[in-house]
């Protein structure tokens, strides 16, 4: 399924938002894990269930696992993860 940039964002950002992970200098090219945002095993499973629930699909059952926001962005749409 297509999705814009911006449908994508928001709820990526959401999740983040009530998992208290949402950092003030957040970036499309922020690490998720690790130094970055700090998503762990359980959170990330709860991404991909919110993306699928949202898009039909997620992009954490792919061949690369996303390691940036721009990563799932590219996942759904290769247009979007460019605009």
């Amino acid at each position: 399924m297509s999705a814009t940039r911006a449908d994508i964002e928001k709820v990526v950002t959401a999740f983040l938002t009530r998992a208290n992970k949402m950092p003030d200098d957040f970036t499309s090219d922020m690490p998720l894990y690790a130094d970055g945002v700090g998503l762990d095993s359980l959170e990330t499973a709860e991404l991909s269930a919110v993306l699928e629930d949202e898009f039909g699909t997620d992009p954490f059952t792919s061949d690369e696992m996303p390691q940036t926001l721009r990563d799932i962005e590219a996942f759904y749409s290769p247009v979007a993860a460019e605009a």
